[in-house]
């Protein structure tokens, strides 16, 4: 599946610290220690609705963390899939009498050209589901061959993967188990499902249904189930044991504990990743901002009232990423005037030295992303500059390179 252009990232001198983040298993913040090259999985979208603040606040966040590695000179392994294959898509289809492949290539044309407008620079491969069920197919047999899965064989003949395939399931989220069983319920799970093993048994591979698309396999016609498609494309990409698994906070169950747990077994690894990594919810109007309740904030009809796309950026970076927030009004109007002061100051022919700003704003990313205290280390260089002056001819245009370099706002 194509990707996106890439923004160019300039070259700043000198480093920053070692990136630090919050590892959801661990319940801590720690070092990320990958080799030479970095491997990060962001799960995407499944296209059938425009990108709404929520999945822009999460994709922002982890490419902080691309920005990150970069600006400490490592190469970057990052796949991101598509859920091009889903009932959520068939529903759409059907409600809008469209085809559900032409409605998912026209959301995912417009999910790219949002991301480029972002800024958010591009994995190096973009897996569309339909583009790996082979390789889901060969994870799904050695799942069944080894136990992990078995068939449920009534009226449908459903693959399913036992929960209790790996000793360590449940060590991602660290739910109990009546909280997964209310999570697997509400987020696309079937507990209730007669002649599943254990209730939190997830689909592997759902046997065709009429009127359903389906692809052929030694079990029977069908299609793949959520969580193992992105086992598969991880797998087959970047291999066990990648660096970040990472997601919104709303995927750490089911989603990315079954994505682990499927990874696990055939790998017979502790852990799929090094670092589980989720960003927060975005609110609107009192309530996470999502599809089925209908209050999203769209990217692209922000960009089509003129907002400009570094102030939605900006406005997504003036919270933590994983806290839950909420956008307003206010927000953007705050961002669209950080940005504003920041063109302003950096505008100046001259401005204070950037050296002990430039290695704050390094030090704050390092710190687990923390984007308001970069902020404030910026706007006080801005606020020093446009009132005090400076003798540093190269300040502006360094503080510019560092903006846009670590943050991705282009000024």
């Amino acid at each position: 599946m194509q990707s996106w252009p890439s923004a160019p990232v300039p070259a700043l001198p000198g480093r920053g610290p070692d990136l630090r983040l919050y590892d959801t298993s661990d319940r801590q913040v720690r070092p990320v220690a990958p080799g030479s090259t970095a491997s990060m999985y962001v799960c995407g979208i499944t296209p059938y609705d425009a990108t709404h603040l929520g999945h822009a606040a999460t994709y922002v966040a982890f490419d902080l963390v691309h920005r990150q590695w970069l600006d400490l000179g490592r190469d970057v392994h990052y796949v991101q899939n598509v859920t091009d294959v889903d009932d959520p898509l068939f529903e759409r289809a059907a409600r809008d009498g469209v085809d559900w492949r032409e409605l998912g290539d026209r959301e995912v044309a417009l999910f790219r050209e949002d991301m480029a407008a972002l800024r958010v620079l591009p994995p190096s491969e973009y897996v569309g589901a339909t583009e790996a069920i082979p390789e889901v197919v060969e994870l799904v047999e050695k799942m069944l061959a080894s136990g992990a899965a078995y068939v449920v064989d009534d009226e449908y003949a459903d693959v399913y993967y036992r929960a209790d395939a790996t000793p360590q399931f449940g060590y991602e989220s660290g739910y109990d188990r009546d909280t997964m069983l209310r999570l697997s319920a509400e987020r696309g799970g079937d507990p209730e499902r007669p002649g599943k093993t254990d209730e939190l048994d997830v689909v592997l591979w759902r046997a065709v249904r009429p009127g359903e698309p389906s692809w052929s396999s030694p079990f029977g016609d069908g299609r793949p189930g959520w969580h193992v498609e992105c086992a598969a494309i991880a797998l087959s990409r970047i291999g066990s044991g990648l660096d970040i698994q990472g997601g919104g906070s709303d995927l750490i169950f089911p989603h990315h504990e079954f994505t682990a747990a499927h990874a696990e077994c055939v790998s017979n690894e502790r852990r799929f990743a090094r670092h589980y990594v989720h960003a927060g919810m975005i609110g609107w109007d009192g309530h996470k901002m999502s599809k089925s309740r209908g209050n999203l904030v769209l990217v692209s009809r922000l960009r089509a009232e003129g907002v400009e796309s570094a102030a939605i950026r900006l406005g997504l970076l003036a919270g933590h990423y994983r806290a839950d927030r909420s956008w307003s009004q206010q927000v953007l109007d705050d961002a669209i005037a950080r940005l504003d002061h920041w063109r302003t100051a950096t505008a100046l022919p001259a401005g204070p030295d950037a050296t002990d700003a430039i290695a704050r704003v390094r030090q704050y990313l390092a710190d687990d992303l923390d984007t308001p205290k970069a902020l404030a280390a910026l706007d006080g260089w801005a606020t020093d500059a446009l009132e005090y002056g400076g003798h540093d001819a190269d300040a502006p245009r360094l503080v510019a390179t560092a903006i846009d370099a670590l943050l991705g706002v282009g000024l």
